[in-house]
């Protein structure tokens, strides 16, 4: 971004943020795109060309492919999530925000988001899907007691399927996941690594 070091300075950078190279995709012209986004601590959001990402530009961002500003509220210290044209976030003190790509070009704001929203550092979205059906965006909550686990609907993130404060007893809660811990899925089953076990959800009987 044109003034890096004014960011650095405050304390704004993009750094805390990680990139997502993108499948191509074609634009309104029928051309195809090959894109990469990403989000740090000013709160907005970047998607670039990665076969022009533009060069350095002292006085502004013109050059970069599309950037929609404050829309990240609080500020992006995780990586999105990408789903069937679907983008993810999960910034800072606010909800996980669900973005749609259009023609090779992102919706200006969340097409939906979680009614939960997400203290420090934020969350880091997974997604599990069957092709192209069946998608879930798996996150973590961290709080000041059992951090929580959530699944949701990967077309609308106001529909929470499941989460794990649900269970009488007790009986999912795992306790503090690592600092910046992201599910990970694998034959039917979502990891959570925490700081001395790794918890594992499944269905009853599984």
């Amino acid at each position: 971004v044109y003034n890096t070091v004014q960011e650095s300075d405050d304390d704004q950078d993009l750094g805390s943020g990680g990139a997502l190279v993108l499948p191509p995709m074609k634009d309104s012209s029928g051309t195809t795109r090959y894109l990469a986004i990403g989000a740090g601590k000013d709160q907005n959001i970047y998607v670039v060309d990665r076969t022009n990402m533009g060069k350095f530009n002292p006085n502004n961002d013109n050059a970069i492919y599309q950037e929609i500003d404050g829309v990240l509220g609080g500020g992006e210290w995780a990586s999105c999530a990408y789903f069937d044209g679907n983008v993810y976030f999960g910034p800072v003190g606010n909800r996980l925000l669900q973005f749609q790509f259009t023609k090779a070009r992102l919706s200006t704001s969340p097409h939906s988001r979680s009614v939960a929203s997400f203290t420090y550092p934020g969350t880091t979205p997974s997604v599990s899907a069957n092709g192209l059906t069946n998608g879930i965006v798996w996150t973590i909550e961290h709080s000041n007691s059992d951090d929580v686990l959530h699944a949701y609907n990967a077309w609308n993130l106001a529909n929470e399927l499941y989460n794990s404060s649900q269970a009488r007893h007790n009986r999912d809660r795992f306790g503090t996941a690592s600092h910046f811990g992201t599910p990970m899925i694998v034959n039917g089953k979502v990891y959570v690594g925490t700081a001395n076990s790794v918890a594992v959800f499944g269905l009853l009987g599984n």
